[in-house]
């Protein structure tokens, strides 16, 4: 029997894979393993390294209150044939500050190619507008020269003022180099000698890297692929793609699976954001909401005395109105056990709850053991 095609057998698998899912999971969404995971090994690298920013127009650093730009200046100076230390270090500019340079290292990356790197300043320049960095190197976490770094800066804010005021707008002391830096050396990885090969799942999860790892023995029609732990899948090459690690991996990152995930509610109590999963169930729980509101409104009035009087005066009467809303309106809701993320959430929006009270009450429905999920606060 002849072999089939790859795009044939990623469209029968995919196929396959999706009458599976309707018939096993439903309508739940598929989302391709690539998506989810990534290969062990692909990876930035951050690079960071120190520099100076020169041609300010009077906004850089107080050499006074920063003497690591003096004497960084001091030394470049030095290193270029000039002499500019003197005895009382009456050394005067404004026009210079230091810079922290950061940027991340691709995967793959060569010899040449440039990449995009940030400047901060670490001083204090109140302004890094129509500043030039002069060359750095950036450094990885080894303490090797990975890359080196100059270019006109990009500054997106800026301030103007005066004497009385000042406006500033955005962050004038950061901006950006595009393709201000130019790699010097490449990080050795070679992905496609690699026999073994390791997926990492973005969310760990054993349901979901049980599901990729079926999902690519169906694809390849044998047991290569399978789940290590919660966040890892390790997949042997097989002998028919002949070492092609990345041909094995191009297809396997297309295959749809259904990924699970764990009942949880995301609290952010600053802000009163609620975010709840589909997977959130209840049990038999009844609710109550209502805060007893007293509202005093003074409205004072004046009283004067009627024409021509011989007797009175003008005098002003106090008029106070007092208001108690029990919010009698309100009910107690029974919510009936196993019921789901859209019957909680029109229950309590049939009560009136806002954002903050529902916050308290999902502590409370917690705390009495009837939320059949997992409570993070942010």
């Amino acid at each position: 029997m002849p072999r089939l095609s790859r795009p044939i057998r990623i469209a029968l698998s995919a196929c396959a894979l999706a009458l599976a899912g309707l018939w096993s999971h439903g309508a739940e969404a598929q989302t391709r393993i690539k998506d989810i995971t990534q290969v062990e090994g692909i990876r930035d690298n951050v690079l960071v390294g120190y520099g100076l920013v020169v041609g300010l127009n009077g906004t850089g650093d107080d050499l006074d209150d920063s003497p690591f730009t003096r004497e960084s200046l001091i030394g470049m100076l030095q290193r270029l044939g000039v002499n500019a230390r003197t005895e009382d270090n009456s050394l005067e500019t404004e026009n210079i500050a230091a810079v922290m340079v950061t940027a991340d290292l691709p995967p793959f990356a060569r010899r040449g190619s440039r990449i995009d790197v940030s400047v901060s300043s670490l001083g204090t320049a109140e302004s890094l507008l129509g500043g030039t960095l002069l060359v750095t190197p950036l450094l990885g976490a080894d303490g090797e020269v990975y890359a080196v770094s100059q270019g006109p800066v990009n500054v997106n804010g800026f301030t103007v003022g005066g004497a009385a005021q000042e406006i500033t707008k955005g962050v004038p002391t950061s901006g950006r180099i595009p393709n201000g830096a130019i790699i010097e050396r490449e990080i050795d990885f070679q992905l496609g000698s690699l026999s073994t090969v390791h997926l990492q799942l973005r969310n760990p999860d054993l349901t979901t890297a049980r599901r990729v790892a079926r999902a690519i023995n169906q694809f390849v029609g044998q047991s290569a692929a399978r789940s290590l732990d919660p966040a890892t899948v390790r997949i042997d090459v097989p002998e028919n793609y002949g070492g092609d690690t990345v041909g094995l991996l191009t297809d396997v990152e297309q295959l749809p699976i259904s990924p699970d995930q764990v009942a949880k509610v995301v609290i952010d109590e600053s802000s009163g954001v609620i975010v709840m999963g589909a997977n959130v169930r209840i049990s038999t729980v009844a609710i109550a909401q209502g805060n007893l509101t007293i509202r005093v409104t003074e409205t004072p009035q004046v009283a004067q005395p009627g024409p021509f009087a011989q007797q009175g005066r003008t005098a002003v009467v106090p008029r106070t109105e007092i208001e108690v809303d029990e919010e009698s309106e309100n009910r107690m809701a029974v919510l009936p056990e196993g019921v789901t993320l859209q019957q909680l959430v029109d229950g309590l929006n049939a009560l009136g709850v806002g954002p903050r009270d529902m916050i308290a009450i999902l502590h409370a429905i917690k705390a009495s053991g009837a939320l059949q999920a997992k409570i993070e606060v942010l």
